[in-house]
């Protein structure tokens, strides 16, 4: 299965800290931090990845090339910003896979994807967004999601708060749903297609886990620490006992001799 890394972000937020150089490639503990995302995708097993780039896209070019260990790097290179789904969508003639695991290039979540990808081949689905649970919802909006894990609703940002369930910035999708996203348009994936895909076979997978957005300055401030502080441990894949998905994977651990690292290999 390809991945693809949304990395065009302008990162507005962060360009008092970061002014030269794009978010992705914001410096944590010496290393860039797109560089945790490859690990953990080298973890998984994938081996290709599509970059959308925009921002500073020579820059990231320049620094990592085709390559990154096992992975073979691609770039898809907007010329004017396009969001979140046009990113995506023009992207799409780069995808080879039926279907895609999307990452935010600017969040981490200390889990197994492997995992994950195993759980969304268990049933058919088209489409699925890793959530992770924060004592805070007001900062990402909150994702409400049934029973058997189909996504109910989507709240803004800012409209509702306390502790709940987000969208982890985590996902996979059938590339078939990817070609509703028009051409050549900026569109957000977050406000406008997720949205528009609830009931059409996208679901939900919680899994509490570590979870870091470096978007702002006191969460990039904290990004070190995190690192540091996952790196002394295995990575989790603990779902939630009241409101997981029944489908869901019991202890993150693959079933039979099946390796799930091997999940993105095979799709």
């Amino acid at each position: 299965m390809t991945s693809v890394i949304l990395a065009g972000g302008l990162g507005t937020r962060l360009r008092p800290i970061l002014p030269n150089r794009p978010k992705v490639l914001a410096e944590v503990s010496g290393r860039p931090f797109l560089s945790y995302i490859f690990e953990q995708l080298i973890s998984a097993g994938v081996r290709k990845v599509v970059l959308c780039t925009g921002h500073r896209a020579q820059m990231i070019l320049e620094l990592f090339g085709s390559t990154y260990k096992s992975l073979d790097l691609q770039y898809s290179t907007e010329d004017r910003p396009l969001g979140t789904a046009g990113a995506l969508r023009l992207a799409l003639p780069y995808l080879s896979s039926e279907y895609v695991l999307v990452m935010n290039g600017d969040s981490f979540v200390d889990t197994q994807l492997g995992t994950y990808g195993q759980w969304f081949f268990e049933q058919e689905r088209r489409g699925a967004l890793l959530l992770t649970e924060v004592l805070d919802t007001g900062r990402y909006g909150r994702v409400s999601f049934s029973a058997s894990g189909q996504i109910l609703s989507f709240d803004e940002k800012k409209v509702s708060s306390g502790p709940g369930w987000i969208n982890a910035g985590i996902y996979i999708f059938s590339t078939s749903l990817l070609e509703d996203i028009p051409e050549g348009k900026f569109a957000s994936l977050e406000s406008e297609f997720l949205p528009q895909w609830i009931g059409a076979g996208l679901y939900g997978y919680p899994c509490r886990a570590s979870f870091i957005d470096i978007g702002v300055p006191d969460s990039y401030a904290f990004a070190d620490r995190f690192f540091g502080s996952i790196t002394e441990k295995p990575p989790k894949n603990k779902t939630d006992s009241s409101s997981a998905p029944k489908a869901r994977p019991a202890s993150g651990k693959p079933d039979g001799n099946r390796s799930a690292n091997n999940t993105f290999q095979r799709k």
